[in-house]
């Protein structure tokens, strides 16, 4: 179905058009920001790819010079953003098997992983946490035009203690290396925020717990102090950047909260006292609760090791719990993923486990557009089929609020008035 519409709007949309207006028309489209189903929509996108204005497809006209992207009978939502991304590597390797593959393999992989996430329908993500700077240089050749892929918020090497979940361990001095994002101390911390900055940072990502895919580490144990965590909070935050902290422990949930953290990933161990601070600060929670399916069910194909597995199948029960919880209690949530650990094209099966888990068809695609927007500081931006906003949209058969899995099987994907794979001649 989605290669024929392709075809069909490729026809459509194919005679160059005088300065590159176009015009989306679907069935109907959802207004995140009313939670309503908008009859007949007719969405005019400028040259500079964002929204000028929404209008009834029956009544309102448009010339000739204007392309039309026509997806009858199709859903229209904004565009998918996922707070949580690793666009490096691939799910079919991990563990010791990576010992198999080049050291450039995982730099090379995020070239297909950015066109699948995009082909998914998520057309903002953020890339918190990517060795050698490889999610600057994505989204510095997503930006020129040479590759296809969302638009990226990179937070390259994140913040970690010496031996802890964002470095590198081995037993063996011999193979023992230090990962560049490793800081010990409050005046480490503040150099490295500066540092990555510098270096193309956009975010700020910092490992204030142990983890389930580190080695040698407790995904409850905190291994970034308070001081530490306050620091990149102030630091990042005085330089205009956001910063996102893993955190699967309740201590080190708490720290984090109290020490400016913005969005909180994973958020595994939530207490009560925990939910009640992330309320008062209006820290956002982004909790990847489709992840331990995937883990526990092909993780041990593609060489995640039986220490990895083992702490999975603790924490993933109790995140879920933490989950349901959080959103009884009024917890704000994003829609965050951890694509990467599994493959890049499958982050929307998460719609419908957050919906098995308490929230409904309404809130969890809010996670994914109005709240992302916001936790990302870009409001103005993404998150919303709205005037100002950037014309990014995902065309699906069905109603989402009725069966959020239909966001599962996108028709089309359409990115700044784009329509992604299709034959619209480029600009310049």
């Amino acid at each position: 179905m989605r290669a024929y519409l392709l075809a069909a709007a490729a026809l459509v949309v194919a005679a160059p058009a005088a300065a590159g207006k176009v015009v989306v028309t679907a069935d109907r489209m959802l207004d995140v920001q009313s939670g309503r189903m908008v009859e007949h929509p007719a969405v005019f996108i400028g040259d500079d790819g964002r929204i000028t204005s929404v209008a009834d497809a029956r009544t309102v006209r448009w010339g000739s010079d204007v392309r039309h992207i026509a997806l009858p009978g199709k859903t229209l939502v904004p565009g998918l953003i996922d707070m949580h991304v690793h666009l490096e590597g691939s799910s079919k390797v991990k563990g010791y098997r990576s010992l198999e593959f080049t050291d450039s393999f995982d730099i090379v992989m995020g070239v297909p992983n950015a066109k699948r996430l995009l082909d998914a329908g998520f057309t903002s993500v953020r890339s918190v946490g990517s060795g050698n700077y490889t999610d600057v240089a994505i989204r510095q050749a997503v930006e020129l035009g040479e590759i296809e892929g969302p638009r990226i918020t990179a937070a390259t090497n994140p913040i970690g203690a010496t031996g802890g979940h964002c470095d590198s361990n081995t037993n063996r001095p011999s193979l023992a290396r230090t990962n560049r994002g490793v800081a010990d101390g409050p005046d480490e911390v503040r150099k490295k925020v500066r540092e990555l900055r510098k270096l193309g940072a956009q975010l700020i990502k910092v490992c204030a717990t142990g983890g389930v895919f580190s080695r040698n580490t407790e995904p409850g144990a905190q291994q970034m102090t308070f001081e530490e965590l306050k620091m990149a909070a102030d630091e990042a935050h005085m330089l205009g950047m956001k910063v996102a902290a893993h955190a699967h422990g309740t201590d080190g949930i708490k720290a984090a909260i109290r020490a400016g953290i913005d969005t909180i990933e994973h958020a595994s161990f939530l207490d009560d006292e925990a939910i009640r601070l992330a309320k008062e600060r209006g820290t956002w929670l982004s909790m990847d609760i489709y992840n331990t399916e995937w883990t526990l069910t092909e993780g041990a194909r593609a060489g995640v090791l039986e220490e990895n597995l083992a702490k999975e199948r603790i924490v993933g029960g109790r995140q879920r719990e933490s989950f349901r919880r959080s959103v009884q209690l009024g917890a704000r949530h994003v829609f965050g993923t951890d694509v990467g650990v599994y493959p890049a094209g499958l982050g929307a099966r998460q719609f419908a486990v957050m919906v098995r888990f308490g929230m409904t068809p309404l809130q969890a695609i809010r996670a994914a557009t109005l709240n992302a927007a916001e936790a990302l500081g870009k409001p103005g931006d993404v998150g919303a089929i709205a005037v100002g906003r950037y014309g990014d949209m995902v065309a699906v058969t069905g109603d989402p609020l009725a069966d959020v899995r239909v966001l599962e099987r996108p028709d089309a994907v359409i990115k700044g008035g784009q329509l992604v794979g299709a034959a619209i001649p480029a600009k310049g």
